[in-house]
């Protein structure tokens, strides 16, 4: 009788044994040491030598084994949930050597099986590498002027008025330039700012100079920080548009020299971050100085009548410069 309880009991043991590691446990407990066995038993048949397929792991019983068990590196699992973890395991992890994909993702690979490389997408460039062409005006008319005073001379002197889009005000600043209500609507008592004027019109080159009203005001750095702002913006509101970023004009060397806060020291100075901040590829930089300053560096003083900005007939040399360098 109590050799019977005893291997009833047995029995017992071993059934429930055997519906936990089936139901419960899918018989991970196990893997271990069959993985342990079973890589022991291909070193032997092998002589010795050590294989292991893509996506099995050397560690000890843990990571992906190939075929369609899975053991998880975490504790007990359901069959299910544990194979979908492994499929998406799988197909998240960026495959290596041959068969990698890319064919798939081109479509095509070339004559020898090997995968085509993507073209390769331009970041930037140096400005020697650009090659500009000349335009006559009508270039302008999807074109957009962003500026202080010097553009408001641009549009009343620089006959682009009827053909491209101007928005421009005396004393107008970067710090400004977004918020900046100055942009007329036909039919409408109310201007709106720059930036809701963005959001509803679409340029194909935007045209960029301020900066010389900023110059009592921050530093180099308050001001780039700002600037670079205000560019990012606009990329984001004209994604399409082509931006040259105009380096600010300078003032003459006499003005340049009364000791305030507009130096063309200062102008450099900007000019050098702004250029910084050109691709040439989506963002131009572009400066008319070299056309317009003499022999001193400063701005002509024939071409100007009050030292800081360009007079009527002498517009036309910073059109001219534009329309000489057009993409």
């Amino acid at each position: 009788m109590k050799k019977i309880q005893k291997y009833t009991f047995l029995v017992m043991l071993f059934v429930f044994g055997a519906v936990y590691l089936t139901f419960g446990d899918n018989w991970q407990v196990y893997a271990k040491p069959l993985w342990q066995m079973r890589s022991w038993y291909q070193e032997t048949m092998a002589g010795g030598e050590e294989t292991v397929s893509a996506g099995d792991s050397k560690e000890e019983g843990f990571g992906s084994i190939s075929g369609s068990d899975s053991v998880s590196d975490s504790d007990s699992v359901s069959g299910s949930d544990n194979a979908d973890d492994s499929l998406q395991e799988e197909s998240q992890a960026p495959a290596t050597g041959e068969g990698d994909g890319t064919e798939n993702l081109t479509g095509q690979g070339d004559q020898n099986g090997q995968s085509q490389e993507p073209p390769q997408l331009i970041v930037s460039r140096r400005p020697e590498d650009v090659e500009y062409r000349t335009v006559e005006d009508d270039y302008f008319k999807d074109a957009l002027f962003i500026g202080d005073s010097r553009t408001v001379g641009l549009y009343d002197y620089g006959g682009l008025e009827d053909t491209a889009t101007f928005y421009a005000s005396t004393g107008l600043t970067i710090y400004k330039l977004l918020d900046a209500e100055i942009v007329t609507v036909p039919g409408q008592k109310e201007k709106l700012t720059v930036e809701e004027a963005l959001q509803q019109y679409s340029f194909s080159k935007i045209y960029l100079m301020i900066g010389i009203n900023e110059m009592g005001t921050g530093t180099v750095e308050t001001f780039m920080e700002k600037y670079k702002e205000v560019v990012n913006r606009i990329q984001e509101l004209q994604p399409n548009a082509i931006i040259y970023l105009q380096g600010i004009m300078k003032v003459t060397t006499e003005r340049s020299s009364q000791g305030d806060y507009i130096t063309n020291e200062g102008i450099e100075a900007r000019n050098t971050e702004i250029e910084k901040l050109a691709d040439y590829v989506k963002v131009y930089y572009l400066d008319v100085n070299p056309l317009i300053c003499d022999e001193t560096g400063g701005m002509n003083p024939d071409y100007t009548f009050d030292g800081v900005h360009l007079k009527a007939q002498y517009v036309t040399i910073w059109k001219d410069f534009l329309k000489s360098h057009a993409l």
